[in-house]
């Protein structure tokens, strides 16, 4: 019994080994038909196939030794090796001189090992391999653009300048960018000054003087304050006058006090999608005319875009990766710093931009750019020599003080997206109905009462919006 069992596991063995060998391939057989050309044999480049021949050979050549090489084993035996990428002719002559057969040669490139490095570069993606005349072709649907770029690159070490890309990208590749611009400005002024007039004779006459600092240093600004008027126009927040006589002299004394503190904030949220790999432009605001000189005294207008800019270039790299080229910025006009020529007013801007790359995934955020400005200016004016005297001399001084900041971030959000009906989006004035005239007349309603029950717009206006967000403005 045992023998027995032996004798089958043996021959199960046997057999079994025999299955799981690997065939050997055999060698292509040319069936020559004397004069006519035989059919295209296929050569995976620098590999070798032996070739058998029905009808023995005397000679043998190759059009172009550069693609494939020959050589013969036998008088019915050829050895042919794939060199490079193309198609040429093989010809075999009898012993008799004449013809026997052409045989066409195309070497392609080694897709059997191309396509076993793809599969373990890029496991589970279903891109199919095929070869057109020197090169390859790759089609199929692939995850991301980073695997179909590592497709290509490998590609090209099989076939340099001649892979066909028909491979196309699935999955969500429209991204839609959120930018937030977030200013604060703060700004605190102080100045402090005190001037003085003098005006008269003394001395029986014998002496004049006439003369005034800081504010009251000219003429008319002497003859107003003796007269008891302030002046007519100043930045000054209080403007006090004092004035009395000394024998033959007025003397007037002004005290003048500035305080001034500002705060602006600057919100801007704008949101712009775009095709993976496409260049998305986003202009919030307007253009301003600049006149510009040309030759021959001509004068011509341009127009410089101001507002909140944004130019984004996504690209969905791998799954929910995303990587970012952004261009953002923020202008306004700057009146103070315009200037004047040839009769035209020119405004300057004020502008605060950033150019960036970044990579993130779906949601995330960066904050890619932030800048806090401190500027301080300090200043003290006197009269020389009389003004370091300790009291009085505060009558020939003027002092101010400036500090300006400025804080600003901005904030990047892409998320993928895709399509949806137009039905469920809502738009600012879908919630919004003209009023009709019983209801704008009799009962003075900028709005009719009632709401839309359908859509994106039925579905906003069911939602409660009492309490203290939202688009709510209070009579």
């Amino acid at each position: 019994m045992t023998c027995k069992n032996f004798i089958k596991a043996v021959a199960a063995s046997f057999a079994l080994a025999v299955i799981s060998a690997p065939t050997i391939s055999q060698a292509e057989t040319l069936r020559v038909m004397r004069g006519a050309p035989s059919s295209a044999l296929n050569v995976p480049m620098n590999r070798a196939v032996v070739v058998e021949s029905d009808t023995p050979f005397t000679e043998l050549s190759i059009a172009n030794p550069g693609i494939a090489d020959i050589s013969s084993l036998s008088d019915r035996t050829i050895y042919v090796l794939g060199k490079e990428p193309g198609r040429t002719t093989l010809t075999l002559l009898g012993g008799d001189g004449r013809l026997i057969t052409n045989v066409e040669i195309h070497v392609t490139p080694d897709i059997a090992e191309f396509k076993e490095r793809l599969e373990q570069i890029l496991p589970g993606e279903p891109i199919e391999v095929r070869t057109a005349n020197d090169g390859i072709v790759l089609s199929g649907t692939v995850s991301s653009i980073a695997r179909l770029d590592r497709a290509m690159e490998l590609a090209q070490r099989y076939a340099p300048d001649r892979v066909s890309n028909l491979m196309s990208v699935g999955g969500t590749q429209q991204v839609m960018l959120k930018v937030r611009f977030a200013e604060m400005q703060r700004s605190v002024s102080k100045s402090l000054s005190s001037s003085i007039a003098l005006q008269g004779s003394a001395i029986g006459n014998s002496l004049g003087i006439s003369g005034g600092t800081n504010a009251l240093n000219t003429s008319g600004a002497i003859t107003s304050s003796l007269d008891g008027s302030t002046p007519s126009s100043n930045d000054s927040n209080g403007a006090f006058l004092f004035g009395f006589n000394a024998g033959g002299i007025e003397v007037g004394i002004l005290l003048e006090a500035l305080e001034a503190r500002g705060v602006v904030r600057t919100l801007a949220e704008p949101n712009l999608t775009a095709l993976s790999g496409q260049e998305a432009k986003f202009l919030a605001g307007g253009e301003y005319p600049i006149p510009v000189s040309q030759d021959g005294g001509g004068i011509t207008v341009e127009y410089k875009p101001f507002g909140v800019e944004l130019n984004f270039t996504p690209r969905v790299i791998d799954g929910d990766i995303i990587n970012l080229e952004l261009s953002a910025a923020v202008s306004s006009l700057d009146t103070s710093n315009g200037f004047s020529a040839n009769g035209f007013n020119v405004s300057a801007f004020k502008r605060r931009e950033t150019s960036t790359t970044v990579e993130m995934r779906d949601g995330e955020s960066f904050a890619i750019a932030g800048l806090l400005q401190d500027d301080f200016v300090d200043l003290n004016g006197q009269v020389p020599w009389v003004g370091d005297i300790p009291i009085l001399g505060a009558l020939f001084r003027s002092a101010e003080y400036k500090r300006s900041q400025t804080e600003l971030v901005i904030i990047v959000t892409p998320h993928l997206v895709t399509p949806t009906r137009g039905e469920v989006l809502a738009l600012p004035t879908d919630r919004v109905q003209p009023p009709s005239e019983r209801e704008l007349f009799l009962f003075g309603r900028v709005a009719a009462e009632d709401a839309p029950k359908t859509g994106g717009a039925g579905e906003v206006a069911r939602q409660d919006f009492s309490g203290s967000y939202g688009y709510v403005l209070d009579d």
